[in-house]
């Protein structure tokens, strides 16, 4: 990781150190940096682009254009923050993948699938692809970080016609 970012940046300085060290005949126009190269938008512009593009062999970018792929975390932001206040109603809204991928059970355990259970199966054994196909419990501490990731909506108890988690959801004894 660290090799990748410093060869990044040594690409990214070399055409700046090539200028002020002078060592290249070439003509170094520093506004080439900062503004883009013009479209064939003018008979101009049209001519002028390939012999500009004669000079030097490598591609000139902006600052911009070099420098966005070494911040990623400008450009993409995370994807499941939990909302306090709505925009709307000032409402705590529930972080959606939590109700995707897992159930919540009444008596406050939280159901999920083993991790990887859709992914290289072709490379996993029978045995351990039924061992994947079943669902395990949350732990207490999962369980408290899911309940603080929904509202009340997905807390509260259904009724479902021949609800195969019927015997699950109340449990005695039972200290969450």
């Amino acid at each position: 990781m660290a090799a990748a970012v410093a060869r990044r940046i040594c690409g990214l300085l070399k055409p700046l150190s090539a200028c002020v060290n002078g060592r290249t005949t070439q003509v170094c126009h520093f506004s080439s940096f900062i503004k883009s190269s013009p479209l064939c938008g003018s008979a101009v512009a049209g001519v002028s682009a390939p012999l500009r593009a004669a000079g030097s062999l490598t591609p000139r970018y902006n600052i911009l254009q070099r420098v966005l792929p070494l911040l990623p975390t400008f450009t993409q932001q995370p994807g499941r923050s939990l909302t306090y206040y709505s925009v709307k109603k000032g409402k705590r809204k529930t972080v959606k993948s939590v109700p995707e991928r897992f159930m919540r059970l009444h008596c406050g355990l939280w159901l999920r699938r083993k991790a990887g259970y859709k992914k290289k199966l072709w490379k996993k054994t029978p045995a351990r692809r039924n061992r994947l196909r079943e669902h395990v419990f949350c732990n207490k501490t999962q369980s408290k970080l899911l309940d603080k990731m929904t509202t009340s909506f997905w807390k509260r108890r259904n009724w479902y016609v021949d609800d195969p988690y019927l015997k699950y959801h109340d449990r005695v004894n039972l200290k969450v």
